[in-house]
């Protein structure tokens, strides 16, 4: 089991000295601490904020593309791994058995078209809209750009990573950017509440990480994908990830250099698509390593087991990352090797990247 934390996944807003202004201009830490602390609110202070901001669609209930819901039945499974390949200082084990309560969850993340749709439709501004920046991946920039953005806008030691002037959900390599032929990949760049904001006007909701889990893993028991053990079958690819050499070459053997359409690959035993690769998926849950552990010997191991929906916030010093699954079309075995279902990171939740977006879930009615 790896005790090493690589940060390849998602970084957050706090951590480019260097970031981008409003209009482009290099900003210091405190501005960037500024940026990620804004995170920090209560999902019930959160909420009310929503509500005073997004014009209300007249429509309730789940009801916003739910045709792509899928029914979850809900059951006991297997969280969790104790694999050699398991990430200790994330948190992946020990593996326990959970209960989940039967749910709704979308086939698809949701989709650029579909993030449109909300926008249009709210007028809603997003986190990085508001800050003028976001972290796009260097590759994807031409090099004429990356070398005038330099190295001064990445976080330390991940050269990589690149905040991007201008970068947000609909120009996602920068302002000469857009979304022509992307129109059915996932939406991204948008934060943990960019995501509540899109839950709150649609009437779904995120899902837990144990809901998440239990349906990445398509009724199959501690398997390593949501298809099983090998990460080809008979020589297929089964999602999108880094294909080469990270973070320098990428033969895009899987066909893709950046993100896919939500359908690319097959879907698992649950009929949901891309649950491993493409892009990180927010869920509801605080993002802690230790909560499961701590609260199964020492509070009250219901609050673990039975339907979990993660740690309180105020859990330890004070909790400020939200949690994500799934990994992204940035994961590859050689570094990070977080497209396994067990798999787990965070971010603030008013970070946004290049990798990260979000699927939608549904109380069972």
């Amino acid at each position: 089991m790896s005790t090493e934390k690589k940060s390849c996944c998602t970084p957050s807003a706090s951590s480019v000295a260097g970031s981008m202004g409003k209009n482009g201009e290099p900003i210091g830490q405190s501005s960037a601490v500024d940026h990620a602390g804004k995170g920090l609110k209560n999902v019930d202070t959160l909420q009310v904020e929503l509500a005073a901001v997004i014009r209300e669609a007249p429509v309730s209930g789940c009801r916003a593309h739910g045709e792509n819901l899928v029914a979850i039945e809900g059951g006991a499974f297997l969280m969790g791994t104790d694999s050699d390949e398991a990430w200790e200082a994330d948190g992946e084990g020990p593996v326990r058995e959970v209960v989940v309560r039967p749910f709704h969850i979308d086939k698809f993340a949701v989709t650029n078209a579909q993030y449109g749709e909300f926008v249009k439709a709210t007028g809603y501004v997003t986190d990085s809209e508001k800050f003028g920046w976001s972290f796009a991946f260097r590759g994807h920039l031409s090099k004429k750009y990356a070398a005038k953005l330099g190295d001064a806008n990445s976080p330390p030691g991940l050269r990589w990573w690149v905040a991007v002037p201008g970068a947000r959900w609909d120009r996602p390599e920068g302002e000469r950017s857009n979304l022509k032929g992307r129109e059915d990949h996932p939406v991204t760049h948008v934060s943990w509440n960019d995501a509540m904001a899109y839950c709150h006007w649609s009437g779904k909701r995120l899902l837990t990480e144990a809901e998440w889990e239990y349906a990445a893993r398509g009724g199959l028991v501690q398997k390593k994908y949501p298809w099983g053990d090998a990460l080809e079958p008979l020589g297929k690819h089964r999602c999108n990830i880094w294909q080469g050499k990270f973070p320098d070459e990428n033969t895009a053997a899987d066909g893709y250099v950046g993100t896919c359409p939500v359908d690319a690959f097959l879907p698992n035993g649950y009929g949901l698509y891309c649950m491993s690769g493409n892009v990180w998926e927010w869920t509801s849950d605080w993002f802690s390593p230790t909560w499961h552990v701590d609260a199964d010997v020492a509070v009250d191991e219901k609050l673990v087991r039975d339907n979990p929906v993660g740690p309180p916030q105020e859990y330890g010093n004070g909790l400020t990352h939200k949690l994500q699954k799934g990994g992204s079309f940035l994961c590859h075995r050689s570094y990070c090797n977080r497209y396994r279902v067990a798999a787990r990171t965070g971010n603030t939740p008013d970070s946004s990247t290049a990798n990260s977006g979000f699927r939608c879930a549904c109380d069972a009615e």
